[in-house]
Protein backbone atom coordinates (compact mmCIF):
# COMPACT_ATOMS: atom_id res chain seq x y z
CA UNK A 1 0.00 0.00 0.00
CA UNK A 2 1.15 3.48 -0.69
CA UNK A 3 -0.68 4.84 2.32
CA UNK A 4 -3.82 4.51 4.34
CA UNK A 5 -7.07 5.55 2.73
CA UNK A 6 -8.13 9.08 3.38
CA UNK A 7 -4.71 10.75 3.52
CA UNK A 8 -4.44 11.68 -0.14
CA UNK A 9 -2.85 8.44 -1.25
CA UNK A 10 -4.45 5.19 -2.29
CA UNK A 11 -3.76 1.51 -1.95
CA UNK A 12 -1.84 0.27 -4.98
CA UNK A 13 -4.45 -2.46 -5.36
CA UNK A 14 -7.07 0.11 -6.33
CA UNK A 15 -4.82 1.38 -9.11
CA UNK A 16 -4.24 -2.18 -10.29
CA UNK A 17 -7.99 -2.81 -10.26
CA UNK A 18 -8.45 0.27 -12.43
CA UNK A 19 -5.63 -0.96 -14.70
CA UNK A 20 -7.35 -4.33 -15.11
CA UNK A 21 -10.62 -2.69 -16.09
CA UNK A 22 -8.86 -0.35 -18.52
CA UNK A 23 -6.84 -3.25 -19.96
CA UNK A 24 -10.00 -5.23 -20.68
CA UNK A 25 -11.52 -2.19 -22.38
CA UNK A 26 -8.38 -1.61 -24.44
CA UNK A 27 -8.11 -5.29 -25.41
CA UNK A 28 -11.77 -5.29 -26.40
CA UNK A 29 -11.14 -2.35 -28.70
CA UNK A 30 -8.07 -4.05 -30.14
CA UNK A 31 -10.11 -7.18 -30.88
CA UNK A 32 -12.96 -5.25 -32.45
CA UNK A 33 -10.91 -3.05 -34.79
CA UNK A 34 -7.74 -5.16 -35.13
CA UNK A 35 -5.58 -2.38 -33.70
CA UNK A 36 -2.05 -2.49 -32.29
CA UNK A 37 -1.44 -2.32 -28.55
CA UNK A 38 0.66 0.86 -28.48
CA UNK A 39 -1.79 2.85 -30.58
CA UNK A 40 -4.77 1.80 -28.46
CA UNK A 41 -2.96 2.45 -25.19
CA UNK A 42 -1.84 5.89 -26.32
CA UNK A 43 -5.34 6.85 -27.42
CA UNK A 44 -6.88 5.26 -24.37
CA UNK A 45 -4.72 7.16 -21.89
CA UNK A 46 -4.96 10.45 -23.80
CA UNK A 47 -8.71 10.46 -24.37
CA UNK A 48 -10.40 8.03 -21.98
CA UNK A 49 -8.28 8.07 -18.82
CA UNK A 50 -7.05 11.66 -18.89
CA UNK A 51 -5.50 13.29 -15.84
CA UNK A 52 -8.26 15.11 -14.02
CA UNK A 53 -10.81 12.44 -14.95
CA UNK A 54 -9.87 10.35 -11.96
CA UNK A 55 -9.31 10.74 -8.27
CA UNK A 56 -7.34 9.15 -5.47
CA UNK A 57 -10.55 8.50 -3.52
CA UNK A 58 -12.37 5.35 -4.70
CA UNK A 59 -15.64 6.74 -3.30
CA UNK A 60 -15.40 9.85 -5.47
CA UNK A 61 -15.04 8.39 -8.97
CA UNK A 62 -12.55 6.72 -11.26
CA UNK A 63 -9.22 5.70 -9.81
CA UNK A 64 -6.12 6.43 -11.87
CA UNK A 65 -4.95 3.14 -13.39
CA UNK A 66 -1.46 1.87 -12.70
CA UNK A 67 -0.10 2.61 -16.17
CA UNK A 68 2.76 0.12 -15.89
CA UNK A 69 0.36 -2.68 -14.90
CA UNK A 70 -2.05 -1.65 -17.66
CA UNK A 71 0.68 -1.66 -20.30
CA UNK A 72 2.02 -5.00 -19.10
CA UNK A 73 -1.39 -6.67 -19.32
CA UNK A 74 -2.22 -5.23 -22.74
CA UNK A 75 1.19 -6.02 -24.25
CA UNK A 76 1.39 -9.40 -22.51
CA UNK A 77 -2.03 -10.52 -23.71
CA UNK A 78 -1.31 -9.23 -27.21
CA UNK A 79 2.05 -11.02 -27.43
CA UNK A 80 0.78 -14.30 -25.91
CA UNK A 81 -2.71 -14.50 -27.38
CA UNK A 82 -2.31 -17.93 -29.00
CA UNK A 83 -0.91 -19.47 -25.82
CA UNK A 84 -3.64 -17.87 -23.70
CA UNK A 85 -6.36 -19.03 -26.09
CA UNK A 86 -4.94 -22.57 -25.90
CA UNK A 87 -5.10 -22.52 -22.12
CA UNK A 88 -8.62 -21.10 -22.12
CA UNK A 89 -9.79 -23.57 -24.76
CA UNK A 90 -8.57 -26.45 -22.63
CA UNK A 91 -10.64 -25.21 -19.70
CA UNK A 92 -13.88 -24.77 -21.63
CA UNK A 93 -16.47 -27.51 -21.41
CA UNK A 94 -18.73 -29.11 -23.95
CA UNK A 95 -18.95 -27.58 -27.38
CA UNK A 96 -17.48 -24.24 -26.33
CA UNK A 97 -14.43 -22.90 -28.12
CA UNK A 98 -12.55 -19.67 -27.55
CA UNK A 99 -13.89 -18.29 -30.84
CA UNK A 100 -17.49 -18.92 -29.73
CA UNK A 101 -17.05 -16.79 -26.62
CA UNK A 102 -18.41 -13.26 -26.67
CA UNK A 103 -15.51 -10.88 -27.32
CA UNK A 104 -15.70 -9.22 -23.91
CA UNK A 105 -15.65 -12.55 -22.08
CA UNK A 106 -12.72 -13.66 -24.22
CA UNK A 107 -10.63 -10.58 -23.35
CA UNK A 108 -11.53 -10.83 -19.65
CA UNK A 109 -10.37 -14.45 -19.64
CA UNK A 110 -7.21 -13.68 -21.62
CA UNK A 111 -6.27 -10.90 -19.20
CA UNK A 112 -6.89 -13.04 -16.13
CA UNK A 113 -5.06 -16.05 -17.53
CA UNK A 114 -2.13 -13.82 -18.48
CA UNK A 115 -1.89 -12.72 -14.85
CA UNK A 116 -2.30 -16.25 -13.52
CA UNK A 117 0.48 -17.45 -15.80
CA UNK A 118 2.85 -14.48 -15.48
CA UNK A 119 2.25 -12.75 -12.14
CA UNK A 120 3.02 -15.32 -9.43
CA UNK A 121 3.36 -12.54 -6.84
CA UNK A 122 -0.39 -11.91 -7.14
CA UNK A 123 -2.37 -14.67 -5.40
CA UNK A 124 -4.64 -16.64 -7.72
CA UNK A 125 -7.64 -15.83 -5.53
CA UNK A 126 -6.95 -12.11 -6.01
CA UNK A 127 -6.69 -12.48 -9.78
CA UNK A 128 -9.95 -14.43 -9.92
CA UNK A 129 -11.78 -11.97 -7.65
CA UNK A 130 -10.50 -8.97 -9.59
CA UNK A 131 -11.60 -10.33 -12.96
CA UNK A 132 -14.95 -11.45 -11.56
CA UNK A 133 -15.42 -7.83 -10.51
CA UNK A 134 -14.59 -6.77 -14.07
CA UNK A 135 -17.06 -9.31 -15.44
CA UNK A 136 -19.74 -8.05 -13.02
CA UNK A 137 -19.14 -4.51 -14.33
CA UNK A 138 -20.38 -5.65 -17.74
CA UNK A 139 -22.62 -8.66 -17.15
CA UNK A 140 -25.47 -9.57 -14.81
CA UNK A 141 -26.23 -13.06 -16.08
CA UNK A 142 -24.51 -16.43 -16.35
CA UNK A 143 -21.42 -14.96 -18.01
CA UNK A 144 -19.79 -14.33 -14.64
CA UNK A 145 -20.31 -17.99 -13.72
CA UNK A 146 -18.53 -18.99 -16.92
CA UNK A 147 -15.64 -16.64 -16.12
CA UNK A 148 -15.42 -18.00 -12.57
CA UNK A 149 -15.48 -21.64 -13.66
CA UNK A 150 -12.83 -21.24 -16.35
CA UNK A 151 -10.53 -19.21 -14.09
CA UNK A 152 -10.94 -21.67 -11.23
CA UNK A 153 -9.98 -24.61 -13.49
CA UNK A 154 -7.01 -22.75 -14.93
CA UNK A 155 -5.80 -21.51 -11.56
CA UNK A 156 -5.72 -25.10 -10.28
CA UNK A 157 -3.54 -26.05 -13.27
CA UNK A 158 -1.31 -22.97 -13.41
CA UNK A 159 -0.91 -22.49 -9.67
CA UNK A 160 -0.88 -26.05 -8.37
CA UNK A 161 1.48 -25.24 -5.48
CA UNK A 162 -0.64 -22.30 -4.41
CA UNK A 163 -3.98 -24.09 -4.57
Amino acid sequence: MTGPAGNGTEPSGNRRSAARLAAVQALYEMDMVDAEADAVLEEFLAKRWRPGDYTTDPDQGLIEPDKEWLGDIVHGVSANRDKLDGLIGGALSGQWTVNRLETLIRVILRSAVYELDNKPSVPASVVIDEYLDVAHAFFEGPETGLVNGVLDRLARNLRTREL
